[in-house]
């Protein structure tokens, strides 16, 4: 299984984000190059076939969150992780999990697993 932790999304890459569509793209560009470069730095290599990609929302604060946003605003960090591996993101199978925990500037662990092993 392949594990590494990325920066929490922009506030700006969130559905219920207010702002003019070329900050949310600027914000969303940066957001896919840094998740990239991360994957890239990590090693992490590509699964074979189909992958469960478990997602582990760890917020910056205490505030309450819909796991359904906070797959949105991950969609560049999704997106930046699949060019990183030179894959299409649809092998993806996705679980999201948000934590109890919270870390200063919040994070989010990223877990991929071949759809194939077994569990």
């Amino acid at each position: 299984m392949n594990e590494l932790t990325l920066p929490w999304p922009p506030a700006a890459c969130s559905p219920n984000a207010r702002v003019h569509w070329s900050k949310k793209s600027r914000a969303a560009k940066s957001y896919r190059a840094a998740c990239h470069l991360l994957v890239k730095q990590a090693g992490i290599k590509a699964p074979e076939g189909d992958a469960l990609l478990m997602l582990e929302f760890v917020p910056p604060d205490r505030r309450r969150r819909d796991d359904d946003n906070l797959l949105a605003m991950f969609k560049a960090g999704r997106d930046g992780l699949a060019d990183a591996l030179g894959i299409d993101d649809n092998v993806f199978a996705t679980q999201i999990r948000v934590s109890k925990e919270t870390t200063k500037g919040g994070a989010v662990r990223v877990h991929i697993k071949p759809m194939g092993a077994a569990a």
